[in-house]
């Protein structure tokens, strides 16, 4: 689809040449050839064109244009234009080369213009921000939730209020900041645990948007005020006697880079098996 693009821009690119005429319309760039002036770009398979444009880079992502599938490439202009063409901005033909970069997404292509960069030097592949956040969290080492209680060592009665809560770390609850850079870009992202939901094995979930409320001794019977279950059954008739309990934490992560912002999510998970007995009475 790129070529398809390229070809109209051809009669932008063939401009009034000195001493040169042409009477019988528009090159022939279907052949590759450029006859006004001795420079074109075009883009195709076909033998005939294959020396006239060359793909230099193809650097960006499946999302580089805000939909799927786009692809981005760098074409170098070869012969090069006059110094009079628009596309150098003034730069000088001797000491730089001329690439045009456009993009498609496989219906619809997105020409982006000419790039001029030092002669024998081909450009800078553009990064996408949004590859470069993905980068950064990947060097955080997310994990999941660092379960405080309940605890496997611990006993637990049926009837009686669980409190649930995690310890809190960098990698285990965030914040946690990391930074990726490519291509003269940086990107920052900061990741934190937005919310936990707890599968308690025995048939309920709980979601909760904080790390929990760590017991104490005096607040004897009552329930967590964030984040608790109580067991209605004893977890003997479960596979080893315990219930599965597990955390999933779901990271949200915010970053920002090249005058873009955006959020990613990740999830981790923790199991843990708990012990949920009757209340014993005593006669």
């Amino acid at each position: 689809m790129l070529a398809q693009h390229l070809a109209p821009l051809t009669g932008v690119l063939v401009l009034a040449s000195v001493g040169v005429a042409h009477s019988d319309g528009d090159p022939d760039v279907d052949a590759g050839k450029c006859e006004v002036i001795k420079f074109c770009v075009h883009v195709g398979t076909d033998e005939r064109t294959s020396g006239i444009a060359r793909q230099v880079g193809d650097s960006r992502s499946a999302s580089d244009h805000g939909s799927s599938g786009v692809a981005c490439k760098y074409l170098k202009v070869d012969p090069k234009p006059p110094a009079e063409f628009p596309g150098w901005k003034g730069a000088d033909p001797q000491k730089n080369d001329l690439y045009f970069y456009g993009c498609s997404d496989g219906g619809q292509d997105n020409p982006d213009g000419f790039v001029v960069e030092a002669a024998g030097q081909p450009p800078v592949p553009q990064v996408d921000p949004r590859e470069l956040a993905q980068r950064a969290v990947d060097s955080m080492t997310l994990l999941g939730p660092d379960i405080a209680s309940p605890r496997a060592a611990g006993k637990y009665t049926v009837g009686v209020p669980m409190w649930m809560w995690v310890n809190r770390s960098a990698t285990t609850y965030g914040p946690n900041t990391a930074s990726a850079s490519a291509g003269g870009i940086t990107v920052t992202a900061t990741a934190k645990v937005s919310r936990i939901v707890w599968a308690m094995g025995d048939g309920a979930s709980v979601a909760c948007a904080g790390p929990g409320t760590p017991y104490t001794s005096s607040a004897g019977m009552a329930q967590s005020p964030t984040c608790g279950h109580v067991y209605s059954k004893a977890s003997a008739g479960a596979r080893n006697g315990k219930f599965p309990v597990n955390a999933t934490s779901t990271w949200t992560i915010n970053w920002q880079g090249d005058g873009q912002t955006g959020q990613l999510n990740e999830v981790r998970q923790t199991n843990v098996q708990v012990a949920v007995g009757e209340v014993q009475v005593v006669r």
